[in-house]
């Protein structure tokens, strides 16, 4: 039987790619869908790929379509239309009464608390439910997750991710990046839950090549939560930065001189995602687009005090959300990776699955003095 899957979302960049990355390493009968009522597929250069005009605002349009999908592990429903910061969990929601799998790209607390309070009944209805896939959350869980098992007694996993100017992705994860600026978070350090301020505490982290150094500032991401639960570890610090670094000036002047009245006006959160999004538009060209991850855990082993770190660099940030993502549902759609319940990335994923999923995309892993570098050969 030919796979069947509905990505939701699918029209924008993160969408796109993933769409892109299912229709290279699956067999699968892919429709993607928009708010708009026609599109030109032909800017996809994804043949077979249809479309489906959906707005997430009509919740009973969206069950009937996921209803309209026969319960069967060869049936899959991606989510992909961000931002996450004030979505409910219907579409799971309607999966899990469909019996359907289901794969998201949420990269919002928020939006992960209301998930993993469906795992129960995910689990009875024994649908396999990951949530947090792509590049950070997503393929960042993986590096965390491997890094860990290189100790008896993991202690501390600290993530940096760096990317250059747009990403490759469309304007929404602009509206992502100023929405993660309007509250202070509780982040797990030294074995409590303590408030941090979003874009501060600058850290400067050695990249491997060719990035060096580059400063990154506390953000606030769902591997903060969810890694501080999956593993005995005191600390887990999630910082983000971009480059060129006068980006990283300009959203430090958002998030601390901006008043918050300001931050949490929809009107003026718009106004600067697109002034930002066009700004990108001309420094991508001098940039690039691509990301870094760092994922360094400090721990115990053989009863030393040892470090590791696994990093992944890539050219586009936004292709290589969508292998994260598509990897996952490759996994699923072909029955490797079958666990009714919702999971983030670092419960589900094996570090032996995620390898094969990375080898099988192109990536090498490179060696280093307690680390471990994935870089893509083609």
């Amino acid at each position: 039987m030919t796979n069947q899957v509905l990505i939701i979302g699918g029209y924008g960049r993160i969408g796109s790619s993933v769409a892109r990355d299912l229709a290279n390493y699956t067999n699968s009968e892919i429709t993607i869908t928009g708010r708009k009522a026609k599109v030109n597929l032909q800017e996809f250069s994804i043949s077979g790929v249809k479309y489906l005009a959906l707005d997430l605002a009509d919740k009973e349009r969206v069950k009937n379509i996921i209803n309209s999908y026969n319960k069967s592990s060869e049936n899959l429903v991606i989510h992909c239309a961000g931002p996450f910061h004030n979505r409910d969990a219907n579409v799971l929601k309607n999966c899990i009464e469909a019996g359907l799998n289901y794969v998201d790209i949420s990269d919002c607390r928020d939006f992960t608390c209301k998930a993993l309070e469906y795992s129960e009944a995910a689990q009875n209805a024994g649908v396999t439910a990951i949530i947090n896939t792509g590049i950070f959350p997503g393929i960042s869980n993986s590096l965390s997750r491997q890094s860990v098992e290189q100790f008896d007694e993991p202690e501390e996993i600290h993530l940096s991710y760096v990317v250059g100017g747009s990403g490759g992705a469309g304007v929404t994860v602009m509206r992502t990046t100023f929405l993660g600026l309007q509250n202070d978070f509780e982040a797990w350090i030294n074995g409590k839950w303590q408030s941090v301020k979003p874009y501060s505490d600058r850290q400067v982290i050695e990249f491997p090549p060719p990035y060096g150094k580059i400063g990154v500032y506390w953000f606030d991401m769902p591997e903060s939560l969810t890694l501080a639960n999956s593993f005995p570890v005191k600390t887990v610090t999630t910082k983000f930065g971009s480059f060129p670094n006068f980006y990283n000036h300009l959203t430090w002047i958002t998030a601390h001189l901006f008043p918050v009245s300001l931050l949490k006006n929809s009107g003026v959160i718009e106004f600067l995602s697109q002034v930002s999004y066009k700004m990108t538009q001309v420094t991508d060209k001098y940039s690039g687009t691509g990301v870094v991850i760092k994922a360094e855990v400090i721990g115990k082993k053989s009863g030393e005090k040892d470090n590791f770190c696994s990093s992944i660099i890539y050219e586009d940030t936004a292709t290589v959300t969508g292998m994260g993502t598509g990897g996952i549902a490759e996994l699923i759609l072909s029955k490797k990776l079958n666990k009714p319940g919702v999971w983030s990335v670092e419960n589900s994923l094996s570090t032996e699955l995620f390898e094969e999923v990375m080898q099988s995309r192109g990536f090498v892993k490179n060696y280093g003095n307690k680390s471990v570098v994935y870089q893509s050969l083609n």
